[in-house]
């Protein structure tokens, strides 16, 4: 049987729907992959699978002639995807978010074909909130806030589908710090790294007290253009730093911190609680509904570490919470282990035995 699985083009969607088509053809079945025009690049994320290009628009879209064309797009992308529906038979069609699942998911809906989407963030998106009382069964991954279907029954909490990388070290113990031993920072705001991280983290490091900032080993993930800038700071204070633009192995970087300080995208608190690592968790401030804010509260509730806003973001705020976490390691493994108690290392199977029962039903 074949499943389709409808995505837009970030890695917020296309990571969680990459896992679910390699474990759906671990079980035998077929792949195809609906997406926008940005699909034809895609063969190598989704080996085994086909790709169908369907059209679609945002009317997000901050250009006057877009936002003219969009209905037309999109109007074009539902009949396509009817089209092409109608043709592969799928026994299931999982939609991952982003506008270019909107008209697939909704020519599913209309055909009524068994469908799913999968919300990773505690705030379902604009374009899944435009699905959430068509499909049957909504993945969540953490308890949803603020816009629910009318139905909660449908709500089923899977977990977000991790990277393999992750998984593999879901188990890493968090090795407490000790009194005189080495403390181990890092610093990531996503993959383009985040600017205020660069200005505000040099400037709280400067003023840890010296008993904390001599053991001190950071890792830091800067914008390129900021890395010179943020290297001289920290060789003038004498700190044992190493930063680049990208990690390709974050998730051991995260398994080595005792801390993090980053993003509270649902990917990054996903990860965070797999791995079980504390973290100041720094919302996005110009996120679409402010979803990262939600995903922070998860991890904050459950014990397993810190939400500061942006604008409340200061060398003296940031100082004065490593200080108190890092002054504190008994407490910082506390941190740790509930940040743990919320990772769902095999959402990606839970996600797979939904499909499986859609399918069947």
């Amino acid at each position: 049987m074949t499943i389709v699985l409808a995505t837009g083009g970030t890695g917020g969607h296309l990571f969680p729907a990459q896992a679910l088509a390699g474990e759906l053809r671990r079980r035998g079945k077929a792949v195809v992959v609906m997406t926008d025009a940005r699909g034809k690049g895609y063969g190598d994320a989704f080996p085994g699978a086909d790709i169908e290009i369907v059209p679609s628009a945002a009317f997000s879209d901050r250009s006057f002639l877009r936002l003219l064309t969009a209905p037309f797009e999109i109007l074009a992308g539902l009949v396509l995807s009817w089209i092409k529906l109608g043709r592969i038979g799928p026994g299931a069609v999982i939609g991952f978010g982003g506008y270019p699942s909107v008209p697939v998911m909704l020519a599913a809906c209309f055909s009524r074909l068994p469908t799913a989407i999968l919300t990773p963030d505690a705030l379902l998106g604009r374009a899944n909130r435009l699905l959430m009382n068509h499909v049957r069964v909504i993945a969540a991954n953490f308890p949803l806030v603020r816009f629910l279907p009318k139905d909660g029954s449908k709500i089923v909490y899977t977990g977000n589908p991790l990277r393999p990388e992750v998984i593999a070290l879901s188990g890493a113990p968090y090795e407490t710090p000790s009194p005189a031993g080495r403390l181990h920072l890092l610093v990531f705001g996503g993959s383009q790294g985040a600017r205020v991280f660069s200005e505000v983290v040099p400037a709280a490091l400067a003023l840890l007290p010296e008993a904390i900032k001599s053991r001190l080993d950071l890792v830091q993930q800067c914008r390129p253009e900021d890395l010179e800038t943020v290297r001289g700071l920290y060789e003038k204070m004498g700190l044992k730093a190493k930063l680049a633009p990208f990690y390709k192995d974050m998730p051991h970087r995260m398994a080595w911190a005792h801390l993090v300080v980053a993003r509270s995208g649902a990917g990054t608190v996903s990860e965070l609680a797999a791995i079980g690592r504390p973290a100041i968790l720094v919302p996005l401030p110009h996120a679409l509904d402010d979803n990262q804010t939600p995903n922070a509260e998860v991890l904050v509730e459950a014990g397993g570490g810190w939400r500061v806003a942006q604008k409340d973001f200061t060398p003296e705020k940031l100082a004065g919470m490593l200080t108190n976490a890092f002054s504190d390691p008994v407490a910082l493994a506390r941190c740790a282990a509930a940040a743990r108690s919320l990772g769902k290392p095999d959402a990606t199977q839970r996600l797979a035995d939904l499909v499986e029962k859609l399918e069947a039903a």
